[in-house]
């Protein structure tokens, strides 16, 4: 059996290669090659990936250097029955395409929500503490601390907004506690009187939280009704001067739109990890956002050392069952063709 992995490249940089990167391949090699399968392992997402895709029955890709899997492509790949994203976010892939074709879609549910929250917290304390033009003034022999601390504030006091109140969301909410701030949420499905509690968090629906929040975090998945869900019309329904965080998916912000908001100053900032597409074209606006308000990275705030360990487990243990003919995990399974 052909399996392929797909990911990003490793860094001349590191120390050693990285485990979800294409060089170490989660650490499957050894464990495919003693069953008798065939690892193919590329950073190529074009005309070669199609090559390799032609008798692959396994796709392995990282949502952090995704494989965009759309009808024309699945068509060339007549062997393929499963596809696994080595991390949390299988968007990429056209659910019902898979269906129609028989294949098998599945995540490493909950392998990287904790590292993914963390940054949560980062990026907007990067916001609202104005850590980034900070930093780079300390690093240019700089010492403005008028400028610098003109546009700081305290996190403590402010409306945080969290729309989605899954895994992720939850542990931001958590996280985000003990800083004293007031905790607004929207969600499809409400948590309870008592996890509403435990989490400090109060339900409300959407163009509520809009409105009334400082900073908006968003931790929802990429589905329908949630594409480009804060548009022009929703990110001018921000407070003037709020911040907005979006490590869940870059399409879910309008891109231009979110360009304009920033230069003509109603938004304070935009941070987050995620873009469309992925890896983002040099030239992609988000890269040259106004400076000092903006706290971007490239789509790593899932992928912490802990957290590549948890996704390799999780990988390895749904190659495991497929290749005995075992049911993968349930909660792991995005789209079961035979439901």
């Amino acid at each position: 059996m052909k399996v392929v992995y797909v990911s990003y490249p490793p860094s001349d940089a590191a120390d050693g290669d990285v485990l979800a990167s294409a060089g170490q391949a989660l650490g499957l090699q050894e464990f495919l090659t003693s069953r008798g399968h065939e690892l193919v392992t590329t950073t190529d997402t074009g005309a070669g990936l199609d090559e390799e895709l032609a008798d692959a029955e396994v796709l392995i890709t990282t949502p952090f250097w995704p494989v965009y899997l759309d009808a024309d492509r699945v068509a060339k790949a007549s062997n393929l029955k499963l596809v696994l994203t080595a991390g949390v976010g299988s968007d990429h892939t056209d659910p019902e395409t898979a269906r129609q074709h028989g294949i098998t879609v599945a995540e490493v549910t909950g392998s990287n929500v904790v590292s993914v929250a963390e940054h949560n917290v980062l990026q907007i304390l990067a916001l609202v503490r104005n850590f980034i033009p900070a930093h780079d003034n300390a690093r240019e022999g700089g010492w403005d601390v008028a400028g610098v601390s003109a546009p700081s504030h305290d996190l403590e006091g402010k409306t945080v907004g969290i729309v989605g109140l899954g895994a992720i969301g939850a542990r931001t909410a958590l996280r985000l506690k003990g800083f004293d701030v007031t905790m607004l949420y929207y969600a499809n499905h409400r948590r309870s009187p008592g996890e509403e509690a435990t989490l400090g968090v109060r339900y409300a629906r959407l163009d509520t939280l809009v409105a009334q929040s400082d900073v908006i975090c968003l931790a929802l998945p990429l589905m329908d009704g949630s594409q480009a869900l804060f548009g022009p019309e929703r990110l001018k329904a921000m407070k003037p001067g709020s911040w907005l965080v979006n490590t869940a998916r870059g399409a879910i912000v309008d891109r231009d739109a979110l360009v304009e908001a920033l230069e003509s100053g109603h938004l304070a900032g935009y941070a987050g990890d995620t873009w469309y597409p992925q890896p983002a074209p040099a030239d992609h606006p988000w890269r040259s956002l106004p400076t000092g308000h903006e706290a971007m990275t490239i789509h790593c705030s899932g992928m912490t050392q802990e957290a590549q360990v948890k996704i390799a487990e999780g990988v390895r243990e749904m190659l495991e069952a497929h290749f005995d003919g075992r049911p993968l995990p349930a909660d792991y399974v995005m789209v079961d063709p035979a439901a």
